[in-house]
């Protein structure tokens, strides 16, 4: 049977949109037709897979989405956030399986609108899945969910080549938005005290720019911030080889990306303690908000290449649970589950 994968928006930079690339296509490497839907279409397209294997529509109307998946072969419908399964899942012809998927945690769930559409609407499917399992267990409980699955985020390719660890350089990867309070790493590196030439390098793009360009200045190391931009993400191996930290100073977070490709890359992180997700990808972790205690760390680890090196290494091996065919299989398994 065929694998649908439907986004709000399937082509923007973000982790739901990276996860579900990631994920078409190795199900489409492993012989599965795949389909991957955007709701609606991107301002800002991003391409995760130069040549992919799987089929990519862009909808627009609830006429064409109708017309879309009425020519598909029923199969697996996978619906990647709680307002997708919202709007999709009445629509779905007969024969689809529908699955529910949450990218976030429960704890951030429960802290806005997304836990009552859980509760509401992710009863009725086949299976509601969730990033860990302690997630998955505070879904069921206070969701009442009888339906949860697991299945961690994949890593799109696990790296032969590791970091050395000798740059210096501190590494933030995402968009530059509000939620991701890359200010606060800013402010973070500025306490650090790093001496020259240890620089914070940031990837990315949004509408946070300018902000964080003056926040830089203002905290003194507007010279030793970079402001890369979005990179292809054919060219991100070589950006973690070239890091030495990471840092991830989020408001809230599902199961970071970003945290499993440094892992596997050799690289340490630190982050704030903001979900079960963070916590399972190993990295330091510190207070949420304490950003006294973020650049205590990120002196610390600057200040040891003993030390960076011991807890790449430990990442490293962490990672490799996440690693794309163990998640591959993991999704078949449901699959198989879900057809008993």
């Amino acid at each position: 049977m065929s694998v649908v994968f439907a986004c709000l928006d399937a082509d923007t930079l973000g982790g739901v949109q990276q996860v579900t690339h990631t994920l078409a296509q190795g199900l489409a490497g492993r012989g599965h037709e795949v389909h991957v839907i955007g709701l609606e279409r991107s301002r800002s397209p991003f391409r995760y897979v130069d040549r992919p294997l799987y089929h990519r529509h862009v909808t627009g109307t609830r006429r064409r989405l109708r017309r879309l998946l009425g020519a598909i072969e029923p199969g697996y419908a996978v619906m990647t956030s709680p307002s997708v399964v919202a709007r999709l899942s009445k629509l779905l012809p007969p024969g689809f399986r529908p699955i529910g998927q949450y990218h976030g945690s429960y704890d951030h769930a429960r802290g806005c609108w997304h836990l009552a559409s859980i509760r509401r609407h992710y009863l009725h499917l086949d299976q509601a899945v969730f990033l860990t399992e302690d997630d998955a267990r505070l879904f069921s409980e206070h969701a009442l969910l009888p339906n949860v699955w697991t299945l961690p985020n994949p890593l799109p390719c696990w790296p032969e080549r590791l970091s050395t660890l000798t740059a210096p350089r501190v590494l933030g990867v995402g968009r530059l938005e509000g939620v991701k309070r890359f200010d606060r790493l800013i402010s973070a590196f500025a306490r650090s005290r790093l001496p020259p030439p240890w620089e914070l390098h940031l990837i990315g793009d949004g509408g946070e720019l300018e902000r964080l360009r003056e926040h830089a200045r203002r905290e003194g190391v507007g010279d030793r911030v970079v402001f890369r931009g979005p990179v292809p993400a054919a060219r991100m191996p070589a950006e973690y080889l070239d890091a030495s930290v990471l840092g991830l100073t989020s408001e809230h977070e599902g199961l970071p990306i970003v945290l499993l490709e440094s892992a596997a890359h050799g690289v340490p992180s630190v982050a704030f303690d903001v979900s079960g997700g963070v916590r399972r990808a190993g990295p330091v972790l510190v207070p949420p908000g304490d950003v006294d205690a973020f650049a205590a760390v990120l002196a610390e680890l600057a200040g040891s290449l003993g030390e960076r090196r011991r807890l790449g290494a430990d990442a490293r091996a962490r990672a490799e649970a996440f690693r794309l065919d163990h998640v591959l299989d993991g999704w078949e398994r449901l699959f198989a589950h879900i057809e008993r």
